[in-house]
């Protein structure tokens, strides 16, 4: 996998005409590639709920990616809206997002941080990078069912 691309990541407040963009694209993907009843994607709303905190990562004055981390409670934490902007696909920006994530999660005290993602091909690039981190398959938790087009996945950390 190519480095990644030098990247300022920022907490972000979801007010950005960008991140909208992305977001929306996000959510449309998601749409298209699993029924309504699988897609648990946040909308921007819910993204800027007290429990989740956004961040967002620039290569220079443009979006490359985005994530996010909730909490759950109990020192554990989930990510959320993992995602890279088409430029930036397969080219290290969710990574770096990745890796920043895991650290704010280690710095807040979680033992562990967990994650849904889907089962068609589509999210294959994905399962592969949390799979590279050391995220392993797991039963669904949190408020998440069994469901033939999500997996689950877990980091102890």
């Amino acid at each position: 996998m190519p480095e990644a691309p030098a990247c300022r990541i920022v907490e972000d407040d979801l007010t950005g005409p960008e991140i909208a963009a992305l977001l929306t694209l996000h959510l449309a993907e998601m749409h298209g590639w699993s029924p309504p009843e699988s897609v648990h994607a946040m909308p921007i709303e819910r993204l800027r709920a007290g429990d989740v905190t956004f961040y967002s990562a620039w290569h220079g004055n443009r979006l490359a990616a985005c994530g996010a981390i909730k909490d759950l409670g109990h020192g554990e934490g989930e990510l959320k809206s993992m995602r890279a902007d088409p430029d930036y696909r397969g080219k290290g920006a969710g990574k770096a997002v990745l890796l920043h994530l895991l650290t704010v999660a280690r710095a807040r005290g979680c033992s562990r941080v967990s994650l849904e993602t889907g089962r068609p091909e589509p999210f294959l690039p994905a399962r592969r990078l949390y799979e590279s981190h050391g995220f392993a398959l797991c039963p669904p938790f949190a408020d998440y069912r069994e469901d033939p087009f999500s997996i689950c996945m877990t980091l102890e950390l």
